[in-house]
Parts: C-alpha cells; sequence; structure tokens
C-alpha cells in the first residue's frame, strides 16, 4: 500500500512539474480592453486618412485608442514564435502608456507591468522610455529596459513613425484612453 501512495505522490509531483505555474505579480486593471484584427486593421486605415487630411491642412494628428494600441501590439505578439508577453492590455492614462500582459520563464508564468513615457525629442521624432517594470516575483530578464525601449521606438519610427508618413512631430499626449500625436507636414 505504501509503494501506491508513494507512486501517486510522485505522480502527482511530475504531473505539476509539467505544467505551467501561475506565480502572480501585478493585478490587471478591472477594465479589459477587447482585442480583435479588424481593429488592429483599423490603425493602418486611421493614419492614411490623417496623412490625406494632413496634405491638405499641414497639420497631421492621430489618435490611437487603447482598443487600438491593444489590438495592434495582440497581432504583433501572436505573430512572433515565442512571444515575450502573452494576453496585453495597453492603458493610456494620465501621460503614461501601461503594458499589462502574461510573461513566462520556464515553468513559471506571472502578470508583469510595463509603464512608459512618450515624448518627443529636438529632432521632432518620438522618444519612448521605460519608466518602470514590475514582474511581480518574477526577476526582469537582463537588458529587459533597453529591449522594450528599442522595440517600442522602432515601431514609432519605422512604418507607423513620423519620418516614414513624411512629418515633423511636435506633441505626444496620452490621457482618457487616447494617445495623440500632432505634428506638421514636413
Amino acid at each position: 500500500m505504501s509503494k501506491r501512495i508513494l507512486l501517486s505522490i510522485a505522480s502527482l509531483i511530475l504531473s505539476s512539474l509539467a505544467c505551467t505555474m501561475y506565480i502572480g505579480g501585478p493585478e490587471y486593471p478591472e477594465t479589459q480592453i477587447p482585442i480583435s484584427t479588424e481593429t488592429a486593421a483599423s490603425v493602418e486605415e486611421l493614419i492614411d486618412l490623417a496623412v490625406q487630411t494632413a496634405q491638405e491642412t499641414g497639420v497631421l494628428t492621430i489618435s490611437i485608442s487603447e482598443a487600438q494600441l491593444t489590438s495592434l501590439i495582440a497581432a504583433k505578439m501572436a505573430a512572433e514564435q515565442d512571444p515575450f508577453l502573452t494576453e496585453p492590455q495597453v492603458y493610456l492614462r494620465n501621460g503614461e502608456i501601461q503594458i499589462y500582459g502574461k510573461a513566462t520563464q520556464g515553468n513559471f508564468a506571472a502578470t508583469v507591468r510595463i509603464v512608459l513615457s512618450a515624448t518627443v525629442d529636438a529632432n521632432g521624432q518620438p522618444k519612448i522610455a521605460v519608466v518602470s517594470t514590475d514582474f511581480g516575483p518574477l526577476p526582469a530578464p537582463d537588458g529587459l529596459n533597453n529591449s522594450i525601449s528599442a522595440v517600442v521606438n522602432e515601431a514609432f519610427t519605422g512604418g507607423l513613425g513620423p519620418a516614414a508618413i513624411g512629418f515633423r512631430l511636435e506633441t505626444i499626449t496620452i490621457a482618457d484612453g487616447l494617445m495623440t500625436l500632432a505634428g506638421r507636414i514636413k
């Protein structure tokens, strides 16, 4: 009988090792942002419309919602083979970009929060900086702040960035669930 108990305990331990264990971290805000491929695709349409309007007025203004940014990041993460973050939620509040998600290291998963600031440099380019990271009980990977800043900056200065669509960025405003980029056509 003791062999059966030991075998059962060993089986339970081995099966628990094969599973990912959730170990906590910061809580997601109560409001969950819906994710959809249509909403992610609407960002490109939004930019095209803003550029057309700017060609007539010389002024470019783009406002991106939390749902659009969350859906866009979720689509980018889903396209990666091994994303460092899953189940993203992006909140645009009080001048900050707050990104929540699930991170996995080995057999452990935790909720993470990454807080970013967005400003405009002297050349009219966006400057995104990591304000803080909270990986709960998991240690933050080495160089994480630099990696996150590089990825976010590349997103802004790449295909969606000011240089790609020909304008000089003047302001970035983040409040009440919207990020508004404003500038002038070069």
